[in-house]
Parts: C-alpha cells; sequence; structure tokens
C-alpha cells in the first residue's frame, strides 16, 4: 500500500463526498427520492465501470510502454482530482472507487506494482465510502432491511466469487461482466 497515493485520492474524495451530500441536502434529495441525477449518475458510472474492466490489459500495457517519467506535481494534482470525481460517482452511486479508482491508479502510476495500487486503492475507499454511507443514513437514504439483506448475501457471494474468479479465464470474466455492467447502466439512463 502506497499512503501517499491514498492520501492524494482522499485529498480529492473525502470534501467531494461530503459537498455532494450537502448538494443533495439543499436540493431535497433524501429518502426515498429516486431523482433522475441518482438514477443518470448511476447508468454513467457502470457504463464507464464496464468500459474500465474491458481497456485493463490494454490500459496496463499501455503506460508499461511508456519510456518517459511522469512529472511527480502532475501526478499528484491528477490524483487528487481523480479522488475528486471518486468522491462524487461513489456519493451518488455508490460506483467508482473500484474499477475506476484502479484505472485511474494504472494511467498515473505505471510503474508502481499492481498489488500496491489495489491496496491504495481499497485503503481508500474504506473511509470514503463510510463517508458516504453515514452521510445518505444522516439523509435518509438508507433501507436497513435491504442492507442486511446485502451483508447477509455478500458474504457468501464472496466466498464463492473469489472461488470461481480464480478457475474462470480472465479473458471470459471480464466480457461477461462489463456486458452485465453495460445492460444495467442503459437500462438506468434510459430510465
Amino acid at each position: 500500500m502506497d499512503w501517499r497515493v491514498t492520501g492524494r485520492l482522499a485529498a480529492g474524495s473525502i470534501p467531494a463526498t461530503i459537498l455532494t451530500l450537502f448538494a443533495l441536502h439543499i436540493l431535497g434529495i433524501k429518502g426515498n427520492a429516486s431523482p433522475p441525477l441518482i438514477t443518470t449518475a448511476l447508468g454513467i458510472a457502470l457504463v464507464m465501470t464496464a468500459v474500465c474492466v474491458l481497456s485493463h490489459r490494454w490500459l496496463r500495457l499501455l503506460t508499461a510502454t511508456r519510456h518517459a517519467e511522469p512529472d511527480p506535481r502532475w501526478t499528484a494534482t491528477l490524483t487528487t482530482f481523480a479522488g475528486l470525481l471518486l468522491g462524487v460517482f461513489v456519493t451518488l452511486s455508490s460506483v467508482g472507487a473500484g474499477a475506476i479508482g484502479m484505472t485511474a491508479l494504472v494511467l498515473l502510476y505505471p510503474r508502481a506494482p499492481i498489488a500496491r495500487l489495489v491496496g491504495s486503492d481499497i485503503a481508500h475507499a474504506v473511509p470514503l465510502t463510510l463517508i458516504a454511507g453515514v452521510g445518505h443514513w444522516l439523509l435518509g437514504s438508507v433501507d436497513w432491511v435491504l442492507l442486511g439483506s446485502l451483508v447477509i448475501g455478500s458474504l457468501p457471494g464472496i466466498f464463492f466469487g473469489s472461488h470461481l474468479s480464480a478457475r474462470v479465464p480472465d479473458k471470459v470474466l471480464r466480457p461477461v461482466l462489463a456486458t452485465i455492467l453495460v445492460i444495467v447502466g442503459v437500462r438506468m439512463l434510459r430510465a
């Protein structure tokens, strides 16, 4: 894990999350409301995630062939900006911290080991989703029964999914996942 990268992401995402929650409150978007803003943001985030899932290998190859080291100040600024975008997307849709965040990190830190970028992305996602979740709870947007069902279902899903994904070839898994994300994202955009 690279705490410097995590800090740069958080420097953009945490303020963006707080400001987005404040904007939702000011706009009166709370409780069971599902305005077009949230639905559209979710649709866009799902389609962007699908693109990131499909382009991951190509982007990794592209960044591996770069010979010049990026300017560290420019990289730091772009990392904070990526964090800002992630903060808005995660707060509006709960999507983005994973695939979109990793794609940004792979592009910004082409020489860093993937394991270090994954650790940094996860370390960043935990406080980001916690703050967004608490904010939505305060807005009255949390369905506790649904949340409980998700937690109960996700535990065996994580177990079986991690074992299954280790056995299914990446060239099969990525297109299937991306197709599902695009279908759901397009449906959200049409709603």
